[in-house]
């Protein structure tokens, strides 16, 4: 069996966000169960832009505090860190550090926030796409990995949790490449579990205090979920998290592939709910991204058919320009170099766009819309 502890808390006070992640890690049968004492843990965080902790789209620093003080009272050496969006540089990370709350936790317990920004190319034999990847050097010189995700929707994966997180051991700017490589969901997202699969965290804990509904992962609308969930299994963590948000998990292509992989059981029973009820906290409106692949054709008509209708069905991204600041970064981070910069601002070139939405994703002030045609909503 799975085990997922499921515990309330609806706030990021410190005295209950403590008191709730001891219940959760008493139900999963106590930390040491999972990391040995005196070891050396990387907790990966989900950083994937520059925002306040009030606006919900990365990992709260108060979850991080407690998670590292349990960790200390283990004799654990701790390295705090994520490889977020854009480029991996020291100044870059410093910038996500402090705006995301977390430079202030690590100095206050005296813990270690990584800036090596040196990659190393590593053997993945299990991986179904990804062979070989080139992954953050911390990752590699620790005893444990420890997985702090955030409960969100995403524009292209429907949903991002425990297994999508680990995303963020691929260094910088490669994402991009990986997403131009993939334009495919079904083979992006097998490559998300393959990451996943080799990084093989000791224990996810999923941040669903307030998450994000709708146009996630950072352009998205924050909600009050009130739950905080771990697990020795990202896979299982997400299929709970689904269930709270009224999301079929079915529909999530990460969770299809670890099904199809036999990481998890169909009908997903190997997953055990400890501390509290799922049907206590389901949130039947939660608002689901609605960009997904039209697949009515496959099998029907040639793969190339298919792949170019679902392409115009999948809508679009559109610059909302009465919001862009014409910083750039839309077009620093396009995978296919699609967008380029003029007078007005972000130029989209829809025939070289791949609908990897990574301009929606890193957009600093959500100036980047997805649009749907009439014919996807008909669809859909």
């Amino acid at each position: 069996m799975k085990n997922v502890s499921l515990r309330s808390c609806n706030s990021y006070k410190y005295e209950e966000v403590k008191s709730q992640v001891e219940k959760l890690i008493n139900d999963l049968g106590g930390l040491e169960k999972y990391i040995k004492r005196d070891s050396k843990v990387f907790i990966k965080l989900n950083l994937v832009i520059k925002k306040k902790p009030d606006e919900v789209a990365t990992t709260h620093p108060i979850v991080l505090k407690v998670i590292a003080e349990k960790l200390l009272e283990l004799g654990c050496k701790v390295i705090v860190g994520d490889s977020p969006g854009g480029p991996y540089t020291k100044s870059s990370l410093k910038g996500v550090y402090k705006t995301c709350g977390i430079e202030e936790v690590c100095e206050e317990l005296g813990i270690e926030l990584n800036y090596d920004t040196s990659e190393v190319k590593v053997e993945n034999p299990n991986g179904k796409i990804l062979k070989y990847m080139t992954v953050i050097k911390p990752i590699v010189n620790v005893d444990h990995v420890i997985n702090i995700c955030k409960l969100k929707t995403h524009a292209m994966a429907t949903f991002t949790g425990g297994v999508k997180n680990l995303f963020g051991v691929i260094p910088g700017v490669s994402k991009a490449e990986y997403h131009f490589k993939m334009p495919k969901v079904d083979d992006f997202t097998e490559a998300l579990v393959d990451i996943c699969s080799y990084v093989s965290p000791s224990l996810t804990i999923m941040d669903g205090v307030i998450g994000m509904e709708g146009e996630g992962p950072t352009a998205g609308v924050p909600r009050k979920i009130g739950v905080l969930l771990g697990s020795e299994s990202p896979y299982a963590i997400d299929i709970v998290a689904c269930n709270i948000i009224n999301l079929d998990p079915n529909k999530v292509p990460t969770v299809q592939r670890c099904v199809e992989r036999e990481f998890i059981e169909k009908d997903f029973s190997d997953v055990c709910v400890l501390g509290e009820k799922v049907e206590d906290k389901v949130i039947k409106d939660f608002k689901i991204p609605s960009n997904r692949s039209i697949s009515f054709l496959r099998g029907i008509v040639p793969e190339s058919v298919e792949i170019f209708v679902n392409k115009k069905l999948a809508g679009k991204p559109v610059i909302n320009y009465k919001e862009c600041i014409k910083c750039g970064e839309c077009s620093r981070v396009c995978p296919p170099k699609a967008i380029n910069m003029e007078n007005k601002g972000p130029i989209i070139d829809l025939d070289y766009c791949i609908r990897c939405f990574c301009c929606h994703e890193l957009c600093p002030k959500k100036a980047v819309d997805l649009k749907r045609p009439f014919v996807f909503r008909f669809f859909r």
